[in-house]
């Protein structure tokens, strides 16, 4: 069992991380840990090196964004939790983007392993509800969506809305 005090200490140094890392990827793990309020050794313990760092804020956004979608899925239609959480995973794409001066090859390709299995579970669950309810194509795909919504993150931020409502409107099953 985690000591209380310890969680937080994690908790502080993920948060001091992800800001710090989006301000100046170069930034040290001696400054985030300052940033953070504790010692050079708590940040080492939990976190070795800078790559191990990385990995647990990615693990803890994927963790949110997963984590989502069945609220996201009881509060709205699905076409509307899709639309919510695809804005959601663009806006963690573009922090994420900011954390590339922070990664090493190998943490890229870490990254990118830890997120595709449940980011795809996700899209999965969110579409799979569309086409229960007969509003997505019954022929949407999981990755091909996951695809599309890399546009999003690279397209200008007051882009984002309209480029994905296209996208949503190509899901949507048509009367014929």
């Amino acid at each position: 069992m985690v000591r209380a005090d310890a969680r937080e200490n994690r908790a502080r140094i993920l948060a001091a991380a992800r800001e710090a890392f989006a301000e100046d990827g170069d930034t040290s793990m001696n400054q985030i840990a300052q940033r953070a309020g504790v010692g050079p050794g708590t940040l080492y313990r939990n976190y070795p090196n800078r790559d191990a760092l990385v990995l647990a804020i990615n693990q803890e956004e994927i963790e949110r964004l997963t984590g989502s979608v069945d609220q996201l899925l009881a509060a709205s239609p699905p076409v509307e939790a899709l639309r919510l959480w695809t804005i959601d995973l663009v806006a963690a794409m573009r922090a994420k983007n900011g954390l590339g001066d922070a990664l090493s090859p190998a943490a890229h390709k870490a990254i990118t392993e830890q997120s595709y299995g449940p980011v795809i579970e996700a899209i999965t669950s969110l579409l799979d509800a569309g086409k229960r309810d007969g509003v997505i194509r019954s022929d949407a795909e999981p990755g091909d969506f996951l695809q599309l919504t890399g546009a999003l993150w690279r397209a200008a931020p007051e882009r984002t809305e309209s480029i994905l409502a296209l996208i949503l409107d190509g899901l949507s099953v048509r009367p014929r």
